[in-house]
């Protein structure tokens, strides 16, 4: 690189770090602010539009200068993005800003911008830990053995350094909506890396006890528009725990050889007939239907909701209790892509029928 181009790669970021810093101060003031303006519903929704409207300056020239600096990297490091994108498990980040948004609108009329960005960068970064501490297990499976860490795309030590940045980035993005949202946003990252993952490896609970960071991401939404919770976050909580039983017991059963080469100690792993796993299916299936229908009595739906969820959850139930009487790859698979449906539809009647 020449004199020249060196001057000017100085000249933009100094250009980046004065937009940053204006940025930054600008956030900053808008913190001083917000706790008289949250106390009114408008004053939320003032906060919410000067959060998202800061965001978007902040992030434009980053954008800009991002998709231009991406086609001159990827010439010289084919693959190594895609890579670093892989290891954020992006269609798991996609279902968990899904339900920050749905938790922010049933909450406060609005979707906070701040707080799905935080929330991407806080589960992504815990994805990436989780890729970091389970690399040797992936080696063995099938499943996983191409991803970037045990394929050797990408060092151990870069990969520790990109998910805690992620997630200090996370976190300090959604401390910018309130400390509420941020704690619930590292919660759920501490709790998914460092008592999910290694429960892997130790009991079969770790299916449970894994949804409930999974379960998280509506209460930061909720609490990102109101500061607090209240019973309408809980229910959204307490459907993401049940729907996540059936959609993974139903993956680990697929891939449960894969599990076993790995050592770990899923339920499909320990369960040779695989009854205890499919009554497990049925059980939470049932519970699903239940706790779907908790936003009826909260009065935060109306019927359509009430007849949607109801349908969908019927359905739910028997392709598990299908499974259960007749065991089969195909019919553990069409409870898995039933529950991948199911999540989406819930969520677009609970916001057609607020």
């Amino acid at each position: 690189m020449g004199a020249a181009q060196h001057g000017a790669v100085k000249k933009l970021f100094s250009i980046l770090t004065g937009w940053f810093l204006f940025g930054a101060a600008a956030f900053a003031q808008c913190a001083m602010c917000k706790e008289a303006l949250v106390r009114s519903e408008e004053g939320r929704r003032l906060v919410a539009g000067l959060n998202n409207g800061i965001l978007f300056l902040l992030a434009v020239p980053f954008v800009i200068v991002g998709l231009v600096g991406l086609k001159f990297f990827r010439a010289y490091r084919p693959g190594i993005l895609e890579a670093y994108l892989e290891m954020t498990k992006p269609r798991i980040v996609v279902f968990e800003l899904i339900t920050t948004a749905i938790g922010c609108y049933l909450a406060g009329g609005f979707v906070s911008v701040p707080a799905l960005v935080g929330v991407a960068l806080a589960a992504g970064g815990a994805a990436v830990l989780n890729n970091y501490l389970e690399r040797e297990e992936d080696a063995k499976m099938e499943r996983t053995r191409q991803r970037a860490l045990p394929a050797g795309k990408i060092l151990p030590s870069r990969a520790l350094a990109f998910g805690v940045g992620l997630i200090l980035a996370g976190v300090v993005v959604l401390s910018s909506v309130n400390l509420l949202t941020s704690f619930l946003g590292l919660l759920a990252a501490f709790l998914y890396v460092l008592v999910y993952t290694p429960l892997k490896r130790v009991t079969w609970w770790n299916t449970t006890i894994g949804a409930i960071p999974g379960a998280l991401p509506p209460l930061c939404g909720w609490a990102a528009a109101t500061g607090s919770l209240a019973p309408g976050a809980w229910a959204l909580f307490a459907i993401m725990v049940a729907w996540q039983h059936p959609h993974f017991y139903a993956l680990a059963w697929l891939y449960r050889e894969d599990y076993r080469r790995a050592g770990f100690r899923m339920l499909s792993v320990i369960d040779e007939t695989g009854q205890r796993t499919f009554r497990q299916i049925v059980i939470f299936s049932v519970v699903l239907i239940g706790v779907s229908l908790w936003p009826v009595m909260l009065g935060m739906t109306g019927w359509v909701y009430f007849i949607g969820a109801l349908l969908m959850g019927v359905v739910m139930l028997v392709s598990a209790v299908r499974l259960w009487l007749n065991p089969s790859r195909v019919s553990a698979r069409q409870v898995f892509f039933e529950s991948l449906i199911y999540l989406p539809l819930l969520c677009g009647l609970l916001v057609f029928r607020r």
